[in-house]
């Protein structure tokens, strides 16, 4: 398998919640992999390999200073999925105008009035 095969998009990348949050954890700041472990219910080493993940597809770049290595975002490659996803948008806005329109429909117009003859779906019998 080449290097360029054994790569991950970043779609794949995304696609785990867990990758997702660590995206979101280091749009704040930089960090070392011992201070985002801390943020996971789960291994230093499970933490690096998501990080990994994210390193082969462009979304993670990392820096070693001193005896550490810290982690920083890219989000240049999100650029592809914004580009993909903007395709999409039309049927958003479509639905979003129709809803709009439902919601702001006259409900008055396409009810028909009470008939004052009707009490709870029965017939007012006569004389009352």
């Amino acid at each position: 398998m080449s290097s360029s095969a054994a790569k991950h998009d970043v779609f794949q990348a995304i696609a785990d919640p867990t990758r997702r949050q660590l995206l979101h954890l280091l749009a704040q700041q930089e960090m070392s992999v011992t201070v985002i472990s801390g943020h996971f219910p789960m291994s230093r080493t499970a933490v690096s390999k998501h990080l990994r993940v994210l390193s082969e597809a462009g979304l993670v770049r990392e820096q070693k200073v001193g005896r550490e290595t810290r982690y920083r975002m890219q989000p240049e490659p999100l650029i592809e999925l914004k580009d993909w996803l903007s395709h999409y948008e039309r049927f958003w806005e479509n639905k979003m105008q129709a809803l709009r329109r439902f919601v702001e429909e006259d409900p008055d117009e396409d009810i028909p009035p009470a008939k004052p003859h009707l009490v709870k779906g029965q017939p007012k019998k006569e004389g009352q």
